[in-house]
């Protein structure tokens, strides 16, 4: 008699009991490290990655509404949050692995990845290192789509970034940081619109670990002169990957990114926020997940069989008009 075939155990049953709405902070331990993750709700799954200095809490106030149709998981990256901090690999595509080991561990075969600034970057490695895993794709004021970025991250990427970091932990400097950036706001410059995000970034950062392993994720995509990855050489790629990008009309990452990237990525979608700057999941929340939501509804999953994959690596769309990709989806803007 043949011997019995074991099944892989259900997706509730590797992350326990799943709260329904609410998020709730759980940890599973990778390769020996402690991940930090939230999860909340039930259905097909969407995973949502947070920026770099940022946590899973980012997304706290689209999680209730998310997780009434989906499987809602947002990891706190290695080095963020309530993660551990080791000295590790902290590169865009170490951390699309860690994702997809956090996501093996819990049982969830295939996703659609959410992500923001840097996270989007680790969203669009994932779905280029494990196409057959990514259902969608959602970039969030996403770098990789030129060179320009912020004059302040330049900055923390040269040397002396540690003592730079750790002086705005100083209550004096702190107090001038706050002062500076709420200038900027009430004389309207795009820094100044996400103010209260950066300072709680910069809050983030408490002690020697949090800032070591903030400043090598950063060297890992920006230096001096800017930023040094991109994604625009792999955008053909995402032919038949249903995506979606998402911008503030005020992002520091300039809007002209977004619609580099959406003109590179065949039959993406691109939604502007106006009044946003860098965070439009925190200015307006439930516009956020209305799109999401719209957007997660009227696409099919992608579904990629390794020939599929193989024959669009050997034979990629031709580029129109000196941009990779074909002609991109439409573009809204309220």
């Amino acid at each position: 008699m043949a011997a019995p075939t074991s099944r892989p155990a259900p997706v509730g049953d590797r992350l326990g009991v799943v709260p329904p709405r609410d998020s709730e902070l759980r940890f599973r331990t990778v390769h020996g490290y402690r991940r930090a993750f939230r999860v909340a709700g039930s259905g097909p799954a969407v995973v949502l990655v947070h920026g770099i200095g940022d946590s899973s809490a980012t997304w706290e106030a689209v999680f209730p509404a998310l997780a009434r149709r989906h499987l809602v998981i947002a990891p706190d990256l290695l080095g963020h949050g309530h993660s551990d901090k080791p000295r590790a690999d902290y590169s865009v595509a170490a951390y699309a692995n860690g994702v997809r080991d956090l996501l093996g561990v819990l049982g969830v075969p295939r996703a659609t990845l959410v992500g923001h600034s840097l996270g989007g970057g680790v969203a669009m490695q994932f779905a280029y290192q494990y196409p057959e895993r990514t259902e969608r794709l959602v970039l969030v004021g996403t770098g990789g789509a030129g060179p320009e970025v912020t004059p302040l991250l330049r900055a923390v990427s040269l040397p002396g970034a540690h003592a730079v970091l750790a002086a705005s932990q100083l209550p004096l400097l702190r107090w001038q940081l706050g002062w500076a950036l709420d200038a900027l706001r009430l004389v309207g410059a795009d820094l100044g619109r996400d103010a209260a995000d950066l300072l709680r970034l910069v809050d983030a950062l408490p002690d020697a670990t949090s800032r070591t392993a903030f400043i090598r994720t950063l060297r890992a995509v920006v230096d001096w002169r800017g930023q040094v990855v991109t994604m625009l050489d792999r955008c053909y790629l995402t032919r038949g990957m249903p995506t979606m990008l998402v911008w503030g009309a005020r992002d520091v990452v300039p809007l002209a990114h977004a619609r580099t990237a959406h003109a590179a990525m065949p039959g993406s979608r691109l939604e502007v926020f106006d009044d946003a700057g860098h965070f439009p999941h925190h200015s307006d929340p439930a516009r956020f997940v209305g799109v999401l939501e719209e957007f997660l509804g009227s696409t099919d999953p992608a579904r990629w069989s390794p020939e599929q994959w193989r024959q669009l690596l050997r034979c990629p769309a031709p580029p129109p008009a000196g941009v990779a990709g074909a002609r991109p989806g439409p573009v809204s803007a309220t």
